[in-house]
Formats: C-alpha cells, sequence, structure tokens
C-alpha cells in the first residue's frame, strides 16, 4: 500500500465502522449493548494505487478495515487469495471477516514498516535477501485450476498500450504516427517473445518495496496481492530490484538478479540457463513492466486524481532508455523516445533528470499523496 488516497465518502466510511463494528462484536454475547458502534473510531491510511481505502481500528490490537467497492474490486477474489496464499506459507494479512456483497473487510495489521523505509546501501542486502528468499516462496506454489489467469501476450500487449494511449496521448497530447506505432509494435513484440519462452509461475505483479511489510522478528509482510497471475519468472525479481521507487547499481542489481537465478535453479523453479539469458529475460520483462508504468502513472493522475505518481516517473524513464541502450533490437525505440518525446516530457512541472533519477536514500523518498 503507498501513500496515495483520495477522500472516502462519508456515508460509506460510517457504514464500514457500524460493519467493523458488529463484525468485532459477534460472538460476544458478554459485551454491553452495541458499545462498539458507539465508541470505534476509522483512521484513515494510505491506499494502493486502485479503488479500495484503508482504515486502522483503535482496537487493541489495531486491525485494518477496507472498503472495497464491489463495483469496481473483486473482493471474493481478494479473500479467496489471502487465505490460498496464507496456506501455501506467504504472510498474507488474515481475512478477520469479510462481506463480500458490500465490499467491507477486516485484516490483520501488518504494521506500516514498507520495505521501502527501511532500504539504504547498509540494510539493503540483507533486506533483498530476506524478502527474495519469500519471493522463492511464491514462486514454489502450485497453481490450482482458475486461481491464477495467464499472464499471457494479450494481457502483456494491453499493458504496454498503455504508453501510447495515456503517456503521450493523454498526457503530453501528442498524437502517434502509423510509422511510430508500427516501432512501438515491433519493440512489443521483442518482449512478448521474451516473456513467453520465460519459464512460468504464480507471479504477484507488484512486487516491490512499498508492497512488503517488514516486522521485528517475523517474516515480511505481503500486501496488494489481488492481481495475482501466472506469468514470466523474472517479472517479480524485476519488480523489486527495478522498483519504481528506489535504484540501485545496475552491476549490483545484475548480481542479485544472478544469484536469485542460481537459487532459483536449486529450488528447481527454472532449468539451468546461462546468466545471459537470464539477465535478458529480467531485463526484458522489467521494460515491460516500465512500458506499462510509463502510461499506467499518467493514468492514474489524469483518470483518478493521483498526482502523485508523476515526479516517480523519471527514475522509470531512466530503466527504459538504459535497457534499450543495451540491446540493438530496442535501440530504435530509445532513438525515437529521445527525439520526440523526452523534450514534451521535459516541459511537464513534475519532470527533474532521468539520468540521475533514484540516486536518492530511501529514507528521502516522498510518497505520493
Amino acid at each position: 500500500m503507498n501513500e496515495c488516497v483520495t477522500q472516502v465518502p462519508d456515508e460509506r466510511r460510517e457504514q464500514l465502522r457500524l460493519w467493523s463494528a458488529r463484525a468485532l462484536e459477534s460472538g460476544h454475547d458478554d459485551l454491553p449493548v452495541a458499545p462498539l458502534e458507539r465508541t470505534l473510531n476509522l483512521l484513515p491510511l494510505s491506499g494502493d494505487a486502485g479503488f479500495r481505502r484503508y482504515f486502522r481500528t483503535d482496537t487493541s490490537p489495531t486491525l485494518i478495515a477496507v472498503d472495497s467497492p464491489p463495483s469496481k474490486t473483486n473482493v471474493n477474489r481478494f479473500v479467496a487469495l489471502a487465505d490460498y496464499l496464507r496456506r501455501n506459507g506467504i504472510h498474507t494479512p488474515l481475512v478477520i471477516a469479510a462481506d463480500i456483497e458490500q465490499g467491507y473487510m477486516l485484516l490483520e495489521d501488518l504494521g506500516d514498516t514498507q520495505l521501502l523505509r527501511e532500504l539504504n546501501p547498509d540494510s539493503v542486502s540483507g533486506l533483498y535477501a530476506e524478502v527474495m528468499n519469500e519471493l522463492l516462496c511464491l514462486q514454489q506454489i502450485s497453481r490450482p485450476e482458475g486461481m491464477f489467469p495467464p499472464y499471457d501476450r494479450a494481457l502483456l500487449h494491453m499493458e504496454m498500450r498503455l504508453l501510447p494511449e495515456w503517456l503521450v496521448g493523454k498526457l503530453l497530447q501528442r498524437e502517434i504516427s502509423e510509422e511510430e506505432d508500427r516501432l512501438l509494435e515491433r519493440t512489443f513484440a521483442h518482449l512478448l517473445d521474451s516473456a513467453t519462452s520465460q519459464p512460468q509461475v504464480l507471479v504477484h505483479r507488484d512486487y516491490h518495496s512499498r508492497n512488503l511489510m517488514i516486522r521485528d522478528g517475523e517474516r515480511p509482510g505481503v500486501v496488494d496481492f489481488q492481481d495475482a497471475v501466472w506469468g514470466p519468472v523474472t517479472y517479480d525479481l524485476a519488480s523489486l530490484l527495478r522498483d519504481c521507487y528506489i535504484r540501485w547499481p545496475r552491476e549490483q542489481v545484475e548480481n542479485w538478479a544472478l544469484a536469485y537465478a542460481a537459487i532459483a535453479v536449486d529450488a528447481g523453479i527454472i532449468p539451468e540457463v546461462e546468466p545471459e539469458t537470464f539477465l535478458r529475460w529480467f531485463d526484458w520483462i522489467g521494460l515491460q513492466r516500465h512500458f506499462k508504468v510509463l502510461g499506467l502513472f499518467p493514468r492514474l493522475c489524469l483518470r483518478d486524481g493521483k498526482h502523485g505518481y508523476l515526479p516517480d516517473l523519471p527514475l522509470v524513464i531512466r530503466y527504459t532508455l538504459e535497457v534499450c541502450d543495451k540491446y540493438p533490437e530496442l535501440q530504435p525505440f530509445a532513438d525515437w523516445f529521445r527525439k520526440e518525446i523526452l523534450p514534451l516530457i521535459e516541459q511537464q512541472d513534475w519532470y527533474r533528470d532521468y539520468r540521475t533519477a533514484g540516486e536518492r536514500q530511501a529514507a528521502e523518498t516522498e510518497l505520493p499523496e
């Protein structure tokens, strides 16, 4: 969960408060008549990039009350996935109570300590080892029928099309020519071929420093898992190591990725693979994700009124161009982007020099509002 939050309608919030009180009182006949309905308070918390809203109860222990509008979210899937992942050893929040029809949930409180807030040059290797071990556990989970939809070419392609639609078309107000669209599609095709050639596993789909909760003496808590799919083995690894909110030196990131590959081979998650092949998988699926984010963050701003994501785009641009510059097949995209799109981005009031983006301490990172 990140810090981008919009105001929840008071009526819906009050309904959630009353439902939470009744859920907590259920089975406690010795309590006075409806004490919690009068006294329970819900304290607003940060939300995620979707439509859910989060509150902390003032009970002991505290819990998380969730407003998850059923017209815009799949509450049943959230509950089912939370349960399935917990039964397979992943510490997702325990669902204390849920009303599928109304879209209300009470969850275990995993705390406020996001991985992002704890990362610094001294802590990063140990913390990444911890959350990469959790990722190994995630990737060894089996796929029950109907539980995880495929992260197939159609879905991966649809995500990348967010870039021309929302970044170029709607944010920058620039049309894409037919020739430019063909260039995009050729670039997308390379990434789709790579993605579908990789071993396929359970993919969290947003496995990064704001969705991993660090807790003393316990395994990391994992949140925002409701969009999990079955897809490329390097996707979550790229989400973590090429995080949109913090950057580490490229050589260090590649060493971490290859160390992960070796352990994944030993665990039977992937077959033996040449380092160059694994790094290509890692680079190219990371690029697919960053193409998506280059469109997703503008959409969050323009459609959903969540303006705090745009200042993170320079780091995403840096990742994008660094990877494209590394591979001849992707260089035409980099050349086009630098010539045609970057000058328009540089005129935006949120822009800063992408060439130094991410070179900051995690503690200095400002979260979106």
